[in-house]
């Protein structure tokens, strides 16, 4: 068994096509196929269904899969660790970054990273919650950038600031002329949220204490939306601070909470077990020491 044949293994199980797994792994499908039979045989088991359209692991099949990506996860560690020992900020990551946050904070946070470390490489994808923590455990992410709470293990958490949440509402509203508006009167407003798998719309919901509510009659795809609703009256919102900072459009206020403090807390996690540990560390230290406007150092008032 070889780790060849183990890439060849979850290339196919995730491609579901001979191939396709074998452009993925650079190879013929004839040495893929015949890499995944010696497999195969050296187990003694048969690891995919081949008689459905979408090549589909067995049960046993998948139970080996998830092993077989562990093993290579820890194969990736053992060649990172020896090939970046002398400089931790010398390599490329992979972050992922929630939809919600990732066109407000990135180009600062890119701007601080790069003057401290013009050798590391950031790719960034923008995926949601759910997507972002699979794919970390997965290994096709090295980091993400997302809000806290999450619920996962095996994962180092490291807080970076707190964002408050602001009201958005139509220029022309009579909240508008408010100099604070309560969370009683954004919820008794037509509050607009976003679609089913953003985590904002759950802390949204939270902190107006309105969690379960399944009656709008729309929801928004992405914040862009949401803003343009609410400047055509649709109804009002709540808006994290940097998303704010983005260029206004004409017809909303931003009106800070009454009295409520709420909030979001974003971090950068990574899987315990990274071979770019040292490389994570010195990011997350990077990225609290300098922090956009309107944001929060954690403990702060």
């Amino acid at each position: 068994m070889t780790l060849q044949e183990l890439r060849y293994l979850v290339a196919l199980a995730e491609l579901g096509h001979f191939g396709q797994a074998a452009e993925a792994c650079f190879v013929s499908q004839s040495t893929l196929s015949t890499g995944l039979k010696k497999l195969e045989d050296y187990l003694g088991t048969t690891l995919f269904d081949r008689s459905l359209k979408r090549v589909t692991p067995t049960p046993v099949g998948r139970e080996i899969v998830e092993s077989a990506r562990l093993i290579l996860q820890e194969a990736e560690r053992i060649r990172e660790l020896a090939r970046f020992v002398q400089d931790p900020m010398d390599r490329t990551v992979q972050i992922g970054v929630i939809p919600t946050l990732g066109p407000y904070y990135l180009p600062h946070a890119l701007m601080r990273v790069r003057e401290a470390y013009p050798n590391l490489r950031l790719l960034l994808r923008e995926v949601m919650t759910p997507q972002l923590l699979a794919q970390l455990h997965e290994g096709k992410l090295d980091a993400g950038l997302l809000a806290l709470p999450i619920d996962e293990e095996g994962l180092t958490v490291a807080p970076l600031f707190t964002e408050p949440f602001l009201a958005a509402v139509p220029a022309e509203h009579k909240l508008a002329k408010k100099a604070k508006i309560s969370l009683d009167e954004l919820t008794q407003a037509n509050l607009l949220l976003l679609e089913e798998g953003h985590c904002l719309r759950d802390q949204a919901l939270e902190v107006c204490g309105l969690q379960g509510l399944a009656s709008e009659e729309v929801r928004a795809t992405s914040l862009e939306t949401l803003r343009q609703m609410v400047a055509m009256g649709i109804g009002v919102t709540l808006l994290p601070r940097l998303a704010c900072n983005a260029p206004s459009l004409p017809g909303i206020a931003i009106k800070p909470l009454a009295g409520s403090g709420a909030g979001r807390v974003i971090a950068l996690i990574w899987r315990k077990r990274t071979p770019y540990l040292d490389t994570m560390t010195k990011l997350a230290k990077t990225l609290t020491q300098h922090l956009p406007e309107g944001v929060k150092k954690l403990g702060d008032s």
